[in-house]
């Protein structure tokens, strides 16, 4: 009897674990921004921009490419809006920043026909949000004179954000 007993647990022991394993191969567990963290990388991104005298738009996309904050000044250019987006978007999709990714269009790494593909912004700009390795998504603005300077304040952004990241 306490062997068929012991079998028995065996037996159910093994039967939820693989339970468990079958579970784990069918389900992705991923972290993201909450809107609050997403909304304050941009209101700091937007605040670096007005501070040195540039009224732009600041866009951070999640992990997929889907907007979550979008913010423009007051007077930002009409195509600030849709550049700040499209910008994080490229650097979600792409994996890197958008300064390295118009440079390697310059120096060949990359087909220049690239970035003529619809919302593609091979332009700086926009700056991955990373956390111990995952990517959380990106934060692109758009309206200052040059990707160097929105890549200042998408690196503003991005700074007031990463003592709080929890990896």
């Amino acid at each position: 009897m306490r062997v068929a007993l012991r079998c028995l647990v065996c037996v159910l022991s093994c039967a939820v674990t693989f339970s468990v394993a079958k579970a784990e191969e069918t389900t992705v567990t991923y972290k993201s921004l909450t809107p609050e963290m997403a909304l304050e990388a941009a209101q700091a991104a937007l605040k670096q921009c007005r501070a040195d005298g540039y009224q732009v738009s600041v866009a951070v996309v999640d992990r997929a490419g889907e907007t979550q904050v979008l913010l423009r000044d007051r007077f930002a250019g009409l195509p600030a809006n849709q550049t700040a987006v499209d910008k994080a978007w490229t650097s979600v999709g792409f994996r890197a920043d958008t300064s390295q990714l118009a440079s390697s269009i310059k120096d060949g790494t990359l087909d220049p026909r690239l970035a003529t593909r619809p919302r593609i912004a091979m332009l700086g700009g926009a700056l991955m949000i990373e956390a111990g390795g995952t990517l959380l998504g990106a934060i692109g603005v758009s309206g200052a004179p040059g990707g160097d300077k929105d890549e200042k304040c998408a690196r503003a952004g991005l700074d007031a954000i990463r003592d709080k990241l929890d990896f």
